[in-house]
């Protein structure tokens, strides 16, 4: 133990010296805790069980609804797009400055965020057809692939929000806040068509995107500001959830009659504005965080494979899941119907071979997330943000 201390110590210490001074490494840090809230919500509040010779997603949330503040805490997407909508701002400005085109600007960002994409496809399709062929049934098979790919959803918005940076660079998280509002108004008021919903899933996110943007062209300055943000943004929540019937689950749970993430409600938006508004008035303290070698290196190589744990995730959780049908088809935490505390402590313990499981993954894809050439290191200059001041940003 010692050595592997003394080992991790000169590695953290290597990446802390190779990091530039001028990186804003609370960034960093916010998107990582993005992507593990995502991950720890997803095998915490998924489960398969075995039922009828096959698997079936189900949620505790179905038998156990008083765990729906978990939800609050793991649904951690508008802090990811938050820091998507910053940081393709100030990459456009930079690349500007540079005199990079914008074709070649998105095209590099949407290749970085697309590669991995590829793997995760092509081992799926071998895997789906091999248990066809191998007899298993095709609700479970649609299932499992279900699982893998819902994810992806949030990769073509993300994509398609940073190919509009040059137009959401200047746009104010108001106006699509607005647009969600209507469109629940007519969906749930008005008895409008369902389908009307999934405009959501565009305007939904975009607000925290937008709101990045704004915290690169430094609107949001001043800790006042952000506890307004907080403060409205947790009261209309509270407010819609108490009085408004949207649910107090933030993510979908299945036989729901409506769900806050599946397409984004006003609530979802209400409660990631409140989410977002936490994350940034935390930034300072994250920063001093981060000055710590051991903390920053860990932040630093899970940024280098974000993607990677992202997309991979529940393929961890489902090769667990299926080597346990190997020893039993009725472990606790597994392959139980989740409908006690029981189940929730069982599940808990699960989570470290999950994590293994993971790392794995991780270990075997990461290669996809690297570029073939060294990408430029992010570092902080004067340049003019659209729509802002002159200020000093990080730019790739």
């Amino acid at each position: 133990m010692p050595e592997l201390r003394a080992r991790w110590a000169a590695l953290a210490a290597g990446i802390d010296a190779a990091t530039p001074a001028g990186r804003d490494r609370a960034v960093d840090a916010l998107r990582a805790l993005a992507i593990l809230g995502v991950v720890l919500g997803h095998w915490l509040v998924t489960s398969l069980t075995a039922a009828d010779g096959g698997l079936r997603v189900t949620s505790p949330l179905v038998q156990l609804p008083w765990l729906a503040p978990v939800s609050w805490v793991f649904q951690t997407l508008a802090v990811f797009f938050l820091v998507g909508g910053r940081v393709a701002v100030v990459g456009y400005a930079s690349a500007r400055e540079r005199g990079v085109s914008y074709g070649a600007w998105v095209g590099q960002r949407l290749g970085r965020l697309f590669r991995p994409v590829a793997a995760v496809l092509v081992l799926w399709t071998v895997v789906a057809g091999g248990m066809l062929l191998g007899g298993a049934g095709v609700d479970t098979v649609r299932t499992l692939v279900k699982l893998v790919l819902s994810p992806l959803w949030f990769l073509v918005v993300f994509a398609v929000l940073t190919a509009a940076t040059p137009v959401v660079a200047r746009l104010s998280p108001l106006w699509p806040a607005a647009v969600v509002a209507g469109v629940d108004l007519w969906r749930f008021g008005a008895g409008g068509p369902e389908c009307i919903g999934w405009v959501n899933v565009a305007a939904g996110w975009l607000v925290p995107f937008a709101l990045g943007a704004a915290w690169a062209r430094g609107s949001l300055a001043g800790r006042g500001r952000l506890w307004l943000l907080v403060g409205a943004g947790a009261a209309a929540t509270a407010s819609l959830v108490l009085w408004g019937g949207y649910p107090a689950s933030m993510v979908g749970v299945p036989g729901a009659a409506v769900s806050n993430l599946n397409p984004p409600t006003l609530a979802a938006v209400a409660f990631g504005l409140a989410q977002c508004g936490l994350a940034l008035l935390v930034r300072d303290r994250l920063a001093r965080l981060m000055a710590r070698p051991s903390a920053w290196a860990k932040v630093a190589l899970l940024n280098l494979s974000a993607m990677t744990v992202f997309l991979w995730h529940q393929t961890a959780m489902m090769a667990v899941t299926a080597s346990g049908l190997l020893v039993s088809a009725d472990l606790p935490g597994l392959h139980t119907v989740p409908d006690s505390v029981g189940w929730v402590a069982a599940r808990m313990a699960w989570l470290p071979v999950f994590a293994a499981a993971l790392g794995l993954c991780w270990a075997a894809f990461r290669v996809h997330e690297q570029t073939r050439r060294p990408r430029p290191v992010p570092v902080t200059t004067a340049r003019r943000v659209p729509g802002g001041p002159t200020r000093e940003i990080t730019h790739a």
